[in-house]
């Protein structure tokens, strides 16, 4: 049985690519099932209604992987 839940991307930040069928990699804020926002990287349609797999992050996850980007 196919479990229901929600979203709301709260800030689009980057979209990093696009393909030829036009699904983007993006880089959003956003809140799953009413919850806090998270940081997220994944693969959306044009219209949002359709999403890839991808990951979410926490701001203190976020704050780590940002940090050694920045010291690659």
């Amino acid at each position: 049985m196919k479990q229901e839940f929600s979203y709301e991307i709260v800030e689009e930040i980057a979209v990093l690519s696009e393909n030829t069928q036009g699904w983007r990699k993006e880089f959003n804020l956003v809140s799953w099932n009413g919850r806090p926002p998270k940081f997220d990287l994944r693969d959306w349609s044009a219209d949002h209604e359709k999403m890839g797999k991808g990951i979410t992050l926490t701001n203190e996850e976020f704050e780590i992987l940002s940090n050694a980007i920045k010291s690659m």
